[in-house]
């Protein structure tokens, strides 16, 4: 049951009664949300001053007219008309009560909706070359383009989670001949490792592998053809590697799309600007020298550009470079059109910080391939810093110079992890500290979350214990009287489980999965707050032997709470356990 949306609904057709010919248009910028002051009473809307310009009316007036329909209504305590026409209500505590039997009546699903209406969307995230472990500079972006798809499949999209392969260019070469030098290293040869190399410890297993298979023979190969087999073998064993570590974070991706299948005779970088020459979206130029640092795909010569100032790009962007080879950028887009040719409309890609100047020439590259049906949102994850009691923290570094995402996994687990990567926003910096994150304290975020489920839990078996003759379960809960529940406390609690599905829509929409881990870390504060002042309120507390039915009313409370608890967390990838040791 979404509060918000149900009063949305009941004001649009309060307003339709008056005046049938209003604009569906019109009526789709009518909000429902709470008041930015909460003495303002639970909801507030601002429809009389959206309507009132086509009607020719005064807002103010309007509103008063449009509160008048709401005076008697049952679940409505009070309305009334503020400033130049908001409309404020006031609500009952029966609808509250029926927002608490909607969390126990859909369990699992509450919070989930159809905003999505089934529309395929394409996320793609990490797409880190495949040139050695995840670090922890993939890490982030990683677990937000995870949660991202788990949020926005929650509010009904057809989500396919995308990994995209770097896996030509001369970082492979470079990978082959660091893999090669292990392979020497393993068939009994002194290796030196240049500047410029591989260096890490995972490439000793890529070197055993290829001695175990060819002997000595790549030994007698001329070079160019011993490196293109080792980068083969390294290349297949990064990216097992790198599935192994996602994986520790729960990370599964639907399609991994390989580079290689745009490059080459036939390829899809030579249909796609074959079909941009014939749309007129290139033409032979040159481009201005560019103001400060040159990017490299800028020559300054007649060449090949991309019209992507006719798109919303700050400047046009060559295709094809001197030496004949496809920019960088060329197969961003021949990339991005096979995106929309297998039927996205909608793509998400997660950047790291150093692609922010991406943004807008990948938005335009969307928008040519698709004739603009086709939108590209691009998140960008800002930098992590480690931190260790507020000092900056140097882990083991088992490949080479990196700190490995299963270092970080290893130290403080997948939960913590998650969680607190997410909970702040992704385009701000973050430090993540790992003496916090292994406290037991409100201070750490994650446990203060995992404790509030597990402590609602608590709340059952010492309610077995306490009241053995109680008959708590799931149907007993169900039939519970709720309207018991009517305490300044249960009603704020209550009014805090009914924002939940209106939280994970706005969420989905806005593409910001931090909004879930701050809003189940609001609703564990509050369930600890009333847990508190259940010490020193007897009619406060949970468990109360010597009345039963409230008992079981605020059991039910108790559960819905644990219930939306568990959704958030497991929207993040988070679990939620039910004892912490």
């Amino acid at each position: 049951m979404d509060i918000f949306a149900l009063f949305t609904t009941r004001v649009i057709e309060a307003l339709r009664a008056d005046h049938p010919g209003l604009d569906a248009a019109l009526l789709a910028r009518i909000v429902v949300e709470p008041p930015r002051d909460p003495s303002h009473g639970d909801l507030s809307t601002n429809a009389a001053m959206v309507v009132a310009k086509p009607l020719g009316k005064n807002p103010r007036e309007l509103a008063l007219g449009l509160a008048g329909r709401f005076a008697h209504a049952p679940d409505v305590e009070a309305v009334e008309v503020a400033g130049p026409g908001f409309i404020n209500f006031r609500l009952s505590n029966a609808i509250w009560h029926q927002v608490l039997k909607a969390v126990g009546a859909q369990g699992n699903n509450f919070g989930r909706s159809d905003i999505g209406q089934s529309e395929r969307v394409n996320v793609e995230f990490v797409s880190a070359n495949p040139t050695g472990p995840m670090h922890v500079g993939h890490t982030r972006g990683a677990v937000f383009g995870d949660a991202l798809a788990s949020l926005m499949t929650w509010s009904g999209y057809d989500v396919t989670r995308e990994y995209y392969i770097n896996d030509t260019g001369g970082q492979t070469i470079i990978l082959g001949r660091s893999a090669l030098l292990r392979y020497h290293q393993a068939v009994g040869e002194a290796i030196e490792i240049p500047p410029g190399f591989y260096p890490g410890d995972y490439l000793i297993a890529v070197g055993q592998a290829l001695a175990a298979e060819h002997g000595r023979a790549l030994l007698d190969m001329p070079e160019e053809e011993s490196v293109l087999i080792a980068r083969e073998a390294a290349l297949a064993a990064m990216m097992v590697l790198i599935k192994a570590d996602l994986a520790q974070l729960n990370i599964h991706h639907d399609v991994f799309f390989s580079e290689r299948q745009l490059h080459g005779p036939g390829g899809d970088i030579e249909k796609t600007l074959a079909w941009l020459r014939e749309e007129g979206m290139v033409y032979e130029g040159r481009l201005e020298a560019p103001k400060g640092k040159a990017p490299e795909d800028w020559e300054d010569r007649e060449q090949t550009l991309f019209r992507a100032t006719d798109y919303g790009d700050d400047t046009d962007r060559a295709l094809v470079k001197s030496d004949g080879s496809y920019t960088y950028f060329a197969a961003d887009i021949a990339y991005h059109r096979n995106k929309y040719l297998r039927g996205f409309k909608h793509m998400i890609n997660v950047l790291g910080a150093d692609h922010s100047g991406y943004v807008k020439r990948l938005q335009a590259a969307v928008k040519a391939v698709s004739h603009g049906e086709a939108d590209m949102d691009v998140r960008i994850c800002q930098l992590v810093r480690l931190l260790k009691n507020g000092e900056p923290f140097k882990m083991s570094k088992r490949s080479g110079d990196l700190v490995t995402l299963a270092d970080v996994v290893d130290e403080v687990g997948s939960d913590a992890t998650r969680f607190m990567l997410l909970f702040r926003r992704n385009d701000a910096a973050m430090d993540f500290d790992f003496a916090l994150v292994k406290e037991q304290t409100r201070d750490n975020p994650v446990f203060y979350v995992q404790y509030a489920h597990a402590r609602a839990c608590s709340v059952f078996r010492t309610a077995q214990r306490d009241m053995p003759e109680l008959d708590i379960s799931a149907a007993s809960l169900a039939a519970a009287e709720i309207e018991r529940l009517d305490s300044a406390a249960d009603i704020e609690l209550i009014r805090l489980l009914g924002a939940w599905p209106r939280t994970v829509a706005a969420a989905s929409l806005a593409h910001e999965p931090h909004r879930i881990a701050f809003f189940v870390h609001d609703l564990a504060a509050a369930f600890h707050g009333f847990w508190a002042k259940g010490r020193d309120d007897r009619d406060l507390r949970f468990v109360n032997p010597s009345d039963a039915n409230l008992t079981l009313a605020r059991l039910a409370l108790v559960d819905a709470i644990r219930q939306v608890i568990r959704n958030g967390l497991g929207i993040l990838g988070v679990s939620s356990p039910e004892e912490l040791s």
